[in-house]
């Protein structure tokens, strides 16, 4: 008793009053108007045809204004939001049986005119009607929210969070399915690779569920629309309801430290502590004494040689300072091989994402270039996602462009840049070349055999 009034004063506390008090003052209405009718037909078979003209036009009357007053202002407050939802039809296989049984039922009670087979048909029709409806009811008043991770990397297996809110105050959902609506032909993967399947959803209540996603290929990938399925209750008819729902997912390129990776780094921190001077353990360089300096740095072999104080300096371990730069070159016009071009550029933004992310596990000083983009020198953990944000969606410069980057670069010999291109080799400039450590694609697929 407890829940159905507090059902009750839900719906309540939902109502339009005004609307409400018009619908039930209709509804008195036209009662009245037809016991009015009533009333008139049996004064007419009396024979009391004044009395019988008047209750005839007094039921007319009054089903004329409700139709006039009441039925307008019903109709502006009923919210009609089924009307918007795109629902899609298609009959299974269990149901094209049925029909057929149904149509045999039909011609036969049609030939030998048996009650009993007749019966059977109005039961059969019926149970069509019922599963249309109750299927409309399982899917209205559903809505949908599609939670992602902030930070997703192609090629990694993420946790999506997909949850279905059923509005309705009355009646629960049943045998729901969630998909992404894919047009077909389309290149880019779905933000939910299966299906997510809700058994059953109670009333005014949320369900969420977690699903494995997994982006093959960096970029960002854009669901415009998914599908609410439903197969409830009988499986004859599949109904589908269209939501709008635009979710995106920004994939970074993958980190995952590769043999080629691998191979380079050693010759990267030699590059870098060669440019570098400190108080390490690895010499530096020479250079004349100065005040300032400690005794215990003096190289006597070397001073003695001389004829002056030397002393020695020594590459800095403690502190990298690293200058990344991808170079948006991608050879499409001298090639003529566009398909080869492009992923030969997204090789090299995979590999600038690893080098990147591994000078931010190392917490050295990063600072990157690219195409558009130029970030402060400061620690790689403030930096590191600004970057990966910006290689997701990074594409090969533009006619016109080439070659102003390294351009730039070379204006500033005093910087160590590590710079990752498609460039052959022999078009980097002298005064580029000595101080940078430049990553060619062409050689790295020449040393793994690539065509």
């Amino acid at each position: 008793m407890s829940q159905s009034s507090s059902l009750l004063a839900q719906l309540w506390a939902k109502a339009d009053t005004p609307g409400v008090r018009a619908f039930f003052l209709s509804i008195l209405a036209l009662a009245v108007a037809l016991l009015l009718a009533v009333y008139s037909g049996a004064a007419a078979e009396l024979g009391n045809i004044a009395v019988a003209a008047s209750s005839a036009l007094f039921a007319l009357a009054i089903a004329g204004w409700v139709a006039v007053t009441m039925v307008p202002t019903l109709a502006k407050r009923t919210p009609l939001r089924w009307i918007g939802y795109r629902m899609e039809y298609r009959i299974s296989r269990a149901g094209w049986f049925y029909i057929g049984a149904t149509l045999l039922v039909a011609l036969a009670a049609l030939n030998t005119g048996n009650n009993l087979l007749f019966l059977i048909l109005a039961c059969l029709i019926s149970v069509i009607l019922m599963s249309g409806i109750l299927s409309s009811i399982s899917l209205a008043g559903v809505e949908l929210r599609i939670g992602l991770p902030e930070h997703i990397f192609a090629g990694q297996t993420v946790r999506a969070n997909v949850e279905l809110h059923n509005e309705k105050l009355m009646f629960p959902s049943f045998a729901l399915r969630v998909e992404a609506a894919v047009p077909k032909g389309a290149s880019a993967a779905a933000v939910l690779e299966k299906p997510v399947f809700y058994p059953f959803l109670p009333r005014q209540e949320r369900v969420k569920q977690s699903v494995p996603v997994t982006f093959l290929r960096r970029g960002l990938h854009v669901q415009d629309s998914f599908r609410i399925v439903t197969r409830f209750p009988f499986g004859f008819l599949q109904k589908t309801r269209r939501v709008a729902l635009k979710s995106e997912a920004l994939v970074y390129p993958s980190v995952e430290t590769s043999s080629e990776l691998t191979d380079m780094f050693p010759g990267i921190e030699g590059s870098i502590e060669s440019h570098s001077k400190g108080r390490g353990h690895d010499l530096h360089a020479l250079r004349e004494y100065v005040p300032t300096d400690s005794v215990r740095h003096v190289h006597w072999k070397a001073s003695a040689r001389m004829g002056a104080l030397m002393v020695r300096e020594f590459a800095r371990e403690d502190d990298h300072r690293v200058l990344l730069v991808l170079d948006p070159y991608s050879g499409s016009a001298e090639t003529g091989n566009t398909e080869k071009a492009a992923e030969r550029f997204e090789r090299a933004v995979n590999l600038c994402a690893g080098v990147a992310w591994h000078f931010y596990e190392r917490n050295a000083q990063l600072e990157f270039r690219g195409a558009g983009i130029a970030t402060r020198l400061a620690p790689a953990e403030e930096s590191i996602f600004t970057i990966l944000r910006y290689l997701a969606v990074a594409e090969p410069e533009k006619p016109g462009d080439e070659g102003l980057l390294l351009q730039e670069l070379a204006a500033s010999p005093d910087l160590f840049k590590l710079i990752v291109t498609s460039r052959p080799r022999g078009t980097i400039a002298a005064d580029l070349w000595h101080s940078s450590y430049v990553v060619f694609l062409e050689s790295l697929e020449e040393r793994s055999g690539r065509p």
